[in-house]
């Protein structure tokens, strides 16, 4: 009866035959996933009217998914990685909806790094990262001849890759939707404010110090926030031994991996499809200080960077492209990322 109940609802709202399967649990096209209310909010402000699904497993903040006319649904999972993944094992296992053929849209904001980006910047991820699968030394006692106070589990310099025993240290995400993702919206027009523009002319150099653009670069999680060159150089060094070289993070977050990895214990069990996932984070604020600054002001004071309503703004703006393509051209997305 409940399945029922919440097909007729979609039908109401407008919900075809090729969006919902008859006496079938609703079927999303696109599934936005944000990780707190404000996160959400920027999508429900644009897309509805909304109607709510209940979902067991939820976060008790966020208890429902609410899905508009076109089959475009946002969900919101909690902060940090473990709200992350209940929230999407929740999603996928209470089979309230056939996920089989839906596009996961991960959209929030994040730390920036000056050297690839600029707060108010949104980046489309090819590799996720974990920061925080590692071993620390106490920056106090780090060995001379270290670069860094961390390093690889069971490694001996920072210098070395670890085995990859954890098996969600870094994953890669489909190429073919990454660069269909970043043309879609490269040329859009981001929002900005005096605030942030002040915050980037502390900054000597591009891009940190120039207006906000659509990148492609890469996501490390952490649920632990950093501020710092070194820490910031160490994330770099990080994200390039963990992908062979490959990757190059620009944006500092708390929970795409744990969300990968729940999708991917759905795409095993065969309910979603691994190549239908996009991870899109805006920057709202620096993950090092500018010339002048200490690191713990930067940090302390992140708020005063001016970037978090842009970032969210930029959330939207960067992302709806992707979503209303898919929507519209349906046809062409239903069974993959088509190649025009």
């Amino acid at each position: 009866m409940l399945i029922r109940s919440i097909v007729a609802a979609l039908l109401a709202l407008g919900g075809s035959s090729s969006s919902v399967a008859a006496g079938g649990p609703p079927a999303p096209r696109v599934m936005i996933v944000s990780m707190f209310a404000p996160e959400g909010k920027v999508w429900l402000d644009h897309l509805g009217p909304w109607r709510e699904i209940r979902v067991p497993g939820l976060s008790p903040d966020y208890p429902t998914v609410r899905c508009n006319r076109s089959m475009v649904c946002v969900m919101t999972t909690g902060m940090g990685h473990s709200n992350a993944a209940a929230s999407t094992m929740a999603l996928l296992f209470a089979r309230r909806f056939d996920l089989r053929r839906t596009y996961f849209l991960v959209a929030g904001i994040a730390g920036i790094n000056p050297e690839l980006g600029t707060v108010g910047s949104v980046g489309w991820a090819r590799w996720l990262v974990d920061f925080g699968i590692q071993w620390e030394i106490d920056a106090r006692e780090i060995p001379p001849d270290w670069t860094s106070g961390y390093l690889g589990i069971n490694v001996k310099q920072p210098g070395d890759k670890p085995a990859l025993d954890y098996r969600t240290e870094v994953f890669r995400l489909d190429e073919a939707l990454v660069q269909k993702a970043y043309a879609l919206s490269r040329d859009v027009t981001l929002s900005d404010g005096p605030q942030a523009q002040a915050a980037r002319a502390k900054f000597a150099s591009a891009p940190a110090n120039r207006p906000p653009t659509v990148l492609q670069c890469d996501t490390v999680a952490g649920d632990t926030w950093f501020s710092g060159k070194l820490l910031g150089e160490r994330a770099s060094a990080w994200t390039k031994q963990l992908t062979d070289g490959q990757g190059a993070y620009c944006t500092t977050q708390q929970e795409d991996n744990a969300t990968y990895e729940a999708l991917r214990r759905g795409a095993s069990a065969g309910l979603v499809d691994l190549k239908r996932v996009a991870v899109l984070r805006a920057g709202s604020d620096f993950d090092r200080p500018a010339p002048g600054q200490t690191s713990a002001q930067n940090l302390l004071d992140y708020q005063a960077q001016g970037g978090f309503m842009i970032a969210l703004q930029n959330l939207y703006l960067a992302g709806n492209p992707l979503v209303q393509d898919i929507v519209t051209r349906w046809r062409l997305w239903r069974d993959g990322v088509p190649a025009q």
